[in-house]
């Protein structure tokens, strides 16, 4: 998960240089930054990205705090005391010396214009809440798998930005260039404001970019903060796969708002250890009661999805406590697992790892990891269509990427699958909307917009628990009926197609040399089909798709109900038929473009040009 925040000029960078910089703690003034990071047993930040190398830094090389002064406090070049000092021995006049260590714009001349300097973006990551619990809770071993995974899925995603995303603008945006040369640096921290587990990293991306003459200019930002959803499910989906493969687990969707989209969490962590690690959203829940009934008194109806996450942000704001002094990890992990013990027992934690592996390895027996990108196409195009109406390719990566998180439960894919799934559901169930202006640029492939064809979901409203009043049937439960609707519409048909043409038994194409013979089309439509359900099961029942919990139902979902069940009776009369002795798990890929992982990959989506 990522969220996004700006480093601005006037006490912004301050924020950054004397609290981030010292785990969100309030570092005495006169204490420097190395100093105060070594009694406090924190870790120094690090420089990260390909735009090292023009500012004489390398990746992985400790900030200092001057140069966090300087960089994300002024705008000008790490070592720029020494360069302004050279300068000045040559006879230079001290404002030319120091505007030559500036990079880019001045601040003074930005200012001039009523405009707040921004010097960078701040990336926050942070896991889900069951691996943080893992993190605090498990062995050492444990807790190196979870930090080494985190680090490559905060590599992975400011890789990816640099070779999709990263532009820098100039000329009043009529020119503009790659920029696939980022500085960053990173900051790990620990805890929350209360002290309880909370493993982030900060990852301040700098506003500052050379252009192709090499001058510096400023990011086009708009584009980062645009990639924020796509990046946070390219992180989540590349740390859940890599700890899962390390440790042997899968992972479970957790509903965490009802009507919204669940949490993959790690199956195994019982939802009391999450709530006893997550005392902010226990205490953003309660203030948000109150401010939803203000709102409620004051606009005479119930906040809309929009409004919810508005409010949300404020009830944060309004229970964010003031900063707190900074502890070693070590401390920290001994105060939570006695803390742990204490509430919950010695058994559970000590036992946490090992029923982690015991329903993982329950989860995997059951869903065997292969995708069916055909399908997989379907539901993405369906899902953003129903959610957006309107979308460009970022929306329909995210999605893709999602859907792998959901459908492998943290098995390893092969990389790039996220692309070609997303480049297959816009290839053939999305229609182009942007229309190329006489005399204006072409824009960019990722900044042109779709739209699809689908029948829209009628609104129902489903019946209040736990003594709740009914509520509106959000855009993602729409979203996830109407795309299974249309993944069984095809799966009948397929069924029904291998079915007239008759076709034998007999060898079929095969995924891999080594491999035998595979299924016949039916077979092979119907046994994708059930593992791909059988991955999700939590994702396409109740809520989603009972229409007993609904007080008023669509239309058409008697329809959607009979497809559902014809399509089963055929699955189980296929099964019934005499089937070659071979194993399910050989299912050739034919008209499905089926992508099996017999190696272990990590998603950072396809490079291409922009």
């Amino acid at each position: 998960m990522i969220s996004v925040a700006k480093v601005q000029r006037r006490n912004a960078w301050r924020y950054y240089v004397r609290g981030v910089a010292f785990g969100d703690g309030r570092r005495p003034a006169r204490q420097a930054l190395k100093d105060a990071q070594e009694k406090a047993g924190l870790p120094p930040g690090v420089w990260m990205g390909r735009g090292l190398a023009a500012l004489g830094l390398t990746a992985g090389q400790t900030v200092t705090q001057r140069q966090m002064e300087l960089v994300y406090g002024q705008g000008r070049h790490p070592d720029a005391d020494r360069m302004e000092r050279k300068l000045l021995d040559d006879g230079a006049d001290p404002e030319t010396a120091r505007l030559a260590t500036v990079l880019g714009q001045p601040v003074e001349e930005i200012e001039k214009r009523g405009l707040t300097p921004l010097f960078a973006v701040d990336w926050v990551f942070r896991p889900q809440a069951s691996l943080i619990v893992l993190w605090a809770l498990g062995d050492d071993r444990t807790r190196r798998v979870i930090e080494r995974a985190h680090e490559r899925a905060i590599d992975t995603v400011l890789r990816w930005l640099e070779d999709e995303v990263a532009e820098t603008r100039w000329s009043s945006g009529r020119k503009r260039a790659k920029a696939p040369a980022l500085v960053a640096s990173r900051w790990r921290h620990f805890d929350n404001r209360d002290g309880f587990p909370l493993l982030h990293d900060h990852l301040l991306i700098l506003n500052r970019v050379q252009r192709p003459d090499g001058t510096w200019g400023a990011l086009d930002t708009r584009r980062l903060y645009q990639s924020v959803v796509a990046a946070g499910t390219l992180y989540t989906l590349t740390m859940t796969t890599e700890v899962c493969e390390e440790l042997g687990l899968a992972t479970v969707p957790r509903e965490v708002t009802p009507g919204l989209r669940p949490v993959m969490e790690i199956a195994g962590v019982d939802q009391a250890l999450i709530d006893w690690s997550a005392t902010r959203r226990e205490q953003i829940d309660t203030a948000l009661e109150g401010i939803t009934d203000r709102y409620v008194a004051k606009h005479g109806r119930l906040p809309g999805e929009r409004a919810r996450h508005g409010l949300g942000w404020w009830a944060a704001q309004e229970t964010r406590r003031a900063k707190k002094t900074p502890k070693p990890l070590e401390q920290l992990r001994a105060w939570w697992r006695t803390s742990a013990i204490l509430r919950f027992g010695k058994g559970m934690v000590d036992g946490l790892l090992e029923r982690c592996r015991a329903a993982g390895a329950a989860i995997r027996a059951r869903a065997s990891g292969r995708v069916d990108t055909a399908l997989a196409a379907v539901d993405v195009a369906a899902v953003v269509f129903t959610v957006r109406r309107t979308f460009a390719r970022r929306h329909v990566l995210a999605e893709a990427r999602r859907h792998l998180l959901e459908t492998l439960r943290g098995r390893e894919f092969t990389r790039g699958l996220d692309d070609y799934i997303a480049d297959r559901a816009l290839a053939s169930h999305s229609r182009l909307l942007t229309v190329p202006q006489p005399g204006r640029p072409t824009p960019a492939p990722d900044q042109l917009t779709y739209t699809a064809d689908f029948a829209w979901p009628h609104r129902w409203w489903i019946a209040g628990t736990d003594g709740k009043p009914p509520r509106e049937s959000s855009r993602y439960e729409r979203a996830r009926v109407a795309s299974l609707a249309l993944q069984n519409a095809i799966r009948d048909a397929r069924i029904a197609s291998a079915a007239q043409d008759g076709a034998p038994a007999g060898p079929q194409a095969v995924d891999h040399p080594d491999r035998d013979a595979a299924l016949t089309p039916a077979q092979r439509a119907a046994a994708v089909h059930t593992q791909q359900q059988a991955a999700t099961p939590e994702l396409l029942e109740g809520r989603t798709t009972d229409p007993a919990t609904w007080m008023r139902t669509p239309e058409n979902l008697n329809r959607f109900a009979a497809i559902t069940r014809a399509a089963e009776a055929r699955r189980r009369a296929i099964a019934d038929r005499p089937q070659p002795d071979r194993p399910d798990s050989a299912i050739a890929p034919g008209d499905q473009q089926q992508h099996q992982t017999p190696q272990p990959g990590r998603s950072g989506g396809a490079a291409r040009d922009h």
